[in-house]
């Protein structure tokens, strides 16, 4: 997977800061984004992130996630 890659998630994923269903469960199981960016680094120094997909899902919504949860489309 690399950056602008289409991406579905596979698995269920239970998120809280999805911006129409603030605050409560909503499952990203389903639905489909784009990778922005793979975090490797962190103010230059090399970093194992334990989500390191960051993937945009709409206009407002981003969310980290892992490799084993995304499917490439």
């Amino acid at each position: 997977m690399k950056v602008g890659d289409r991406v579905c998630v596979k698995e269920s994923v239970v998120v809280y800061h999805h911006p129409e269903h603030r605050g409560k469960a909503f499952d990203l199981k389903g639905s489909e984004g784009e990778i922005v960016e793979i975090v490797t680094q962190w103010q230059g120094r090399p970093v194992s992130a334990n989500l390191p997909f960051l993937i945009q899902f709409s206009k407002k919504f981003k969310a980290h996630l892992r490799e084993n949860e995304l499917e490439v489309i």
